[in-house]
């Protein structure tokens, strides 16, 4: 199954690619909204962000390793670094402006870059703990026909980020940690008293 699958992807590398990273991405948005709204799914933000994903995120990352890989051949620590310098400072904050500004545009805001000022700067901190080390791997170890496929997956994972980032947080991993790890009843009773005696005794 896994060589018929292969085989596949270099037969038809731009179809296979594309279509696993917009799944894969759009999937993120369902993780999201499975463990915050559980069964009160908003099926149009999940469309969204589909959208946004196969239209300009899936196809931009297929060109965009091919360009890189043309640019940079091989996979040298040098060439590696520098694919991955340009890919942290060119590719990284455009892909991150377009979701904020695409989903913003499909769900009618009245402005369109309100997301986008508040959070991309957090947003593209937080991803240099993340992206980097993902790309390294990819550039270094993944085929090109598969590179787009290996950022969906990894993509599945920023996207859930991304999509919590976009709804409720702010961009960045403390908000995204406390999200997935709410504290205990207790812890946070205990951390309310505290708070109410010190302001007492001020």
């Amino acid at each position: 199954m896994r060589q018929a699958f292969l085989r596949q992807v270099r037969r038809f590398p731009w179809v296979t690619n594309v279509t696993l990273y917009g799944c894969l991405f759009a999937g993120g948005d369902f993780v999201h909204q499975s463990i915050s709204r559980g069964e009160q799914m908003d099926w149009r933000h999940t469309r969204n962000v589909a959208v946004v994903a196969f239209s300009f995120h899936g196809n931009f990352n297929f060109f965009w390793m091919r360009f890189l890989e043309r640019r940079f051949p091989g996979n040298s620590v040098r060439m590696v670094v520098r694919k991955l310098l340009l890919d942290q400072t060119t590719a990284s904050p455009l892909a991150t402006s377009v979701f904020y500004t695409g989903v913003s545009i499909l769900e009618g805001k009245d402005d369109i870059f309100e997301d986008w000022r508040e959070k991309f700067l957090n947003t593209y901190k937080t991803g240099l703990m993340f992206w980097p080390f993902m790309q390294f791997l990819n550039f270094a170890l993944v085929p090109l026909y598969m590179r787009t496929a290996f950022t969906g997956c990894c993509a599945f994972v920023w996207a859930t980020f991304l999509c919590f980032s976009r709804q409720s947080g702010d961009g960045t991993a403390s908000a995204a940690l406390a999200w997935m790890f709410p504290p205990k009843e207790d812890e946070a009773e205990s951390t309310n008293e505290k708070v109410d005696s010190k302001e007492k005794r001020g």
